[in-house]
């Protein structure tokens, strides 16, 4: 397999479909292509599945393991949200701080050393969101 040629998704496994579903798509702006049952897709730049959701629950039966919900914050993985300047990253602080409820377990924005400028986001089952750039103009 030829990594240069893959397309690549990601997916979050969600115990609350509904829940999750309203916070990807009106508290962080992002449309929804499908969002039935215990799927959701919703639409990127990067183009078709490349991110979704999937019940948790009915993930466990596919894949005939038993059913055990995380808590707290998700240590095992993030997802990053890549804007084009390090000015989009502040605004976006802004308007998420204006929210009632939006978690950031990082706090304001940094720029480090490397040149990113970011912060995180949990979401409501505490899954973390970076949202950054790698350009400052």
């Amino acid at each position: 397999m030829n990594g240069k040629k893959v397309k690549i998704g990601a997916c979050i496994l969600v115990e609350d479909m509904a829940r999750m579903v309203g916070f990807y798509r009106d508290t962080l702006g992002f449309e929804t292509r499908w969002t039935e049952g215990d799927f959701a897709e919703f639409e990127t730049a990067s183009g078709e599945l490349s991110f979704f959701m999937y019940s948790r629950k009915a993930f466990a039966e596919a894949i005939k393991e038993r059913y055990v919900p995380p808590e707290g914050i998700n240590q095992t993985f993030e997802i990053a949200l890549w804007l084009p300047r390090y000015a989009d990253v502040d605004e976006e602080y802004r308007r998420l701080s204006a929210k009632a409820g939006v978690r950031f377990p990082t706090g304001a924005p940094v720029t480090y050393p490397f040149g990113i400028r970011n912060f995180y986001v949990a979401d409501p089952e505490g899954n973390l969101l970076e949202i950054g750039s790698v350009h400052e103009e």
